[in-house]
């Protein structure tokens, strides 16, 4: 029986309340700000690196305090949104992020960019959380939620390919600083107009006392993990630090499983991921994102370092997959959630995502641009933004009010997780290919530049790789189909008098 179903009647927020589009807007926007600023420092970041000084060694932790800081701490964000009020939590994690952002754009010192990617780590990880549950218990209607999540699960997954055109153009015509800069704005629009017409729902709260236990387990877990993921990319799997963490992160999240099995007000109540079709969601969309990142990575250096394209023009590249993406999810996705189980919107959405990764394998330093790339990207981006949008509206739809903020973050864990599992994963396959094929071809290039057969080596690592994202996204697949097995986002299953459960529209989430 649905958990959603045992508590009284739940009040939601007032279906005639207009405000919740204007809401949307807001929310919408301090989404993108969050998920864009995962890409935009990227391309920000040789250009820093030589203004403050930063070794070749060190410079990985303007990527790795971010990541660190942000998916250690997504867990005890989501709870302090679900104990503070989201909306609270919400304005607090927006001042954070402007203020770090602000922080790090007048960086004169290496530990200082540091020390600001960790803040806006800690602040995104309040905020994210906040973000999506604030839309849960906002929209409760099937067909008003269905566009809400096309559109929240568009910004999810192209606000990564917005950030490298941001960021392409803000390094490029103006300073690399503006890439941390432009957070102010974009938090203060944000924060002001969430601060008016954001009207959360009385009585959602958990106001149980804070399983500390609970935070410093999963937090020490979930930050062993990332960094084990980033130190191998950087050392190698078979470094003892690597090997270290790795065995610290499956300690630690093993104690935290016990721990929230045995504590009154557990962190992560285990029901909230025990359900097959959640847990199904969490699992397929980490996989699908381990792809995701992989492709940013490749194809980012296939056009600038093989193609020559500039930074600005790399972005505009990246458009048809941000365009699929909008059209899947909210065309494709949020037309169709409300008419077929979620399975066969994300099944078939990671299949094409899959499909357009093969396209990918294909690639040659010679490939034209609108022959080969642009077909994949296209698919890619349908594929991607039809599975996102009902995985995220499901990932939070049946749980108790008291548990929105920590379900929305188990989405976001998923994904911080799965995009430092890609980006580790993929660049070392990638690597070891491409030091294999130089390493073969080098001596009997005769005649041909020694510079051609390393392009051609890291082509030829970038091929590789993506095979291996080919069989990751098949995998995700197959786990909608198979785990998610829920019916249309609308309905929940409510036990009738007989003891048979029958599906009938509740589209209920908050007190």
């Amino acid at each position: 029986m649905s958990e959603a179903v045992t508590k009284p009647p739940l009040a939601t927020a007032p279906a005639g309340d207009a405000n919740r589009w204007k809401a949307l807007v807001f929310i919408a926007l301090a989404q993108l700000m969050v998920v864009l600023d995962a890409t935009i420092v990227n391309i920000a970041l040789p250009s820093a690196q030589q203004d403050l000084g930063i070794s070749d060694g060190n410079r990985q932790w303007v990527v790795t305090a971010y990541a660190l800081a942000f998916g250690g701490l997504l867990l005890f964000g989501g709870r302090i949104a679900d104990l503070w009020g989201r909306k609270r939590a919400f304005l607090l994690g927006l001042a954070g992020f402007a203020a770090a952002s602000a922080l790090g754009g007048a960086a004169t010192t290496g530990v200082m960019m540091f020390g600001a990617r960790a803040l806006q780590g800690v602040f995104g990880a309040l905020l994210a959380p906040a973000a999506l549950s604030l839309l849960a218990v906002m929209f409760t209607d099937a067909k008003e939620r269905a566009k809400a999540f096309g559109i929240y699960g568009a910004i999810a997954g192209g606000g990564g390919a917005v950030g490298l055109i941001l960021g392409g153009f803000l390094t490029e015509y103006l300073d690399w600083r503006w890439t941390f800069f432009v957070n102010v704005p974009f938090a203060i629009v944000a924060a002001a107009g969430a601060w008016f017409v954001i009207r959360e729902p009385e009585g959602g709260r958990n106001r149980s006392p804070l399983d500390i236990p609970g935070v410093v387990l999963s937090t020490l877990g979930l930050v062993s993990l990332v960094y084990g993921f980033t130190r191998a990319e950087s050392d190698g799997w078979s470094d003892a630090v690597t090997i270290s963490m790795f065995v610290a992160s499956v300690v630690l999240l093993l104690a935290f499983v016990l721990v929230e099995q045995r504590v009154k007000a557990p962190l992560l109540p285990l029901r909230v991921v025990a359900d097959r079709s959640r847990g199904g969601i969490y699992l397929s969309l980490g996989l699908a994102i381990i792809g995701m990142f992989g492709l940013f990575l490749f194809l980012t250096y296939y056009l600038q370092v093989v193609k020559g394209y500039s930074p600005v023009k790399t972005g505009f590249a990246f458009l048809p997959m941000v365009a699929g993406m909008i059209t899947g999810s909210t065309q494709i996705g949020a037309r169709l959630m409300i008419r077929v189980p979620a399975r066969l919107l994300m099944g078939p959405g990671f299949a094409l995502a899959a499909l357009g990764m093969l396209l990918l394998t294909q690639l040659e330093i010679g490939s034209s641009y609108a022959a080969l790339l642009l077909p994949a990207m296209v698919l890619l981006g349908l594929g991607m933004g039809t599975a996102f949008m009902p995985a995220m509206s499901l990932a939070t739809q049946g749980v108790e009010p008291r548990d929105a903020g920590v379900a929305s973050a188990m989405v976001n864990t998923s994904q911080q997780v799965g995009g430092a599992i890609g980006t580790a994963l993929l660049n070392t396959i990638a690597a070891s290919a491409t030091t294999s094929y130089i390493k073969d071809h080098i001596a009997s290039a005769g005649a041909v530049p020694q510079q051609l057969v390393k392009l051609e080596g890291m082509v030829h690592g970038y091929s590789t790789a993506i095979w291996f994202a080919v069989g990751i996204l098949a995998v995700a697949s197959l786990i909608a189909f198979t785990m998610v097995n829920a019916g249309k986002p609308g309905a929940v299953k409510m036990a009738s008098g007989d003891g048979a459960e029958d599906e009938i529209p509740v589209p209920v989430v908050a007190h």
